[in-house]
């Protein structure tokens, strides 16, 4: 990313990551949860504020138009996604999984639209993403039918989107540049694994571990922030 246009607000985005993940491992303090509600709906503008100030470049993949306008849209999605879940109601945890459900289509069609020819998909991340999807779905969506049953068929689904958002990054064009190629990877691998914490947290163990809140936001903003610069790469 060129400095002068997106150092700033890549900087204001890290800070306000660091300062989301440390206040979301303090659930318990007043003050902490309140500061998360300015911290938190301030990440995504802060990233789409660098990640749009760069400008496409003159080599840049044929089809990168789409992974950028995508990925924007991702961003868009994924700030509806920070506000609705810091809400403590089913309805605010429903309106959030589906504005996350929003961002995974939208990464999904980013990332299929720089997609390579069949054999250069990386299979063994392929593999993964469904042994993943044949695992994580059946055990988050009854583990969250148990706490509530209307949970279970919105539960399956995001289980389902984010297994393939994560497979659709391994399919990505080896005339991608490299670096592009693998921060983006290691963006949406970092989101999976925010996620699969956030639903252990939530749905299998008894009581909440601060930690674990401070981890889910750590990884989460670090995919976020590592899908937008490989995005930026490729362009």
């Amino acid at each position: 990313m060129p400095p002068a246009r997106t150092l700033l607000p890549s900087v204001v985005f890290a800070a306000l990551a660091v300062a989301d993940s440390v206040a979301a491992g303090k659930r318990s303090s007043t003050t902490a949860r309140r500061l998360r509600y300015a911290l938190k709906p301030a990440l995504m503008p802060a990233l789409a504020t660098a990640f749009l100030r760069v400008p496409p470049g003159s080599r840049a993949h044929r089809h990168t138009g789409l992974l950028r306008t995508g990925t924007a849209s991702a961003q868009a999605f994924s700030w509806g996604g920070d506000v609705a879940l810091l809400g403590p109601s089913k309805r605010s945890f429903l309106i959030g999984v589906g504005s996350f459900f929003g961002a995974h289509v939208a990464y999904i069609a980013a990332f299929l639209s720089v997609r390579g020819e069949t054999e250069d998909y990386d299979t063994a991340g392929l593999r993964l993403a469904l042994g993943l999807w044949l695992t994580a779905t059946p055990l988050m969506s009854s583990a969250a039918a148990r706490q509530d049953p209307a949970l279970r068929a919105p539960v399956a689904a995001y289980a389902t989107i984010l297994s393939a958002m994560f497979a659709s990054s391994r399919m990505l064009d080896p005339a991608l540049p490299p670096g592009a190629r693998r921060t983006l990877q290691a963006g949406t691998a970092l989101f999976l694994v925010s996620d699969s914490v956030l639903a252990t947290q939530k749905f299998l163990l008894a009581e909440p571990r601060p930690a674990l809140e401070t981890l889910v936001m750590a990884t989460y903003t670090a995919g976020q922030g590592l899908i937008a610069a490989g995005a930026a790469r490729a362009t």
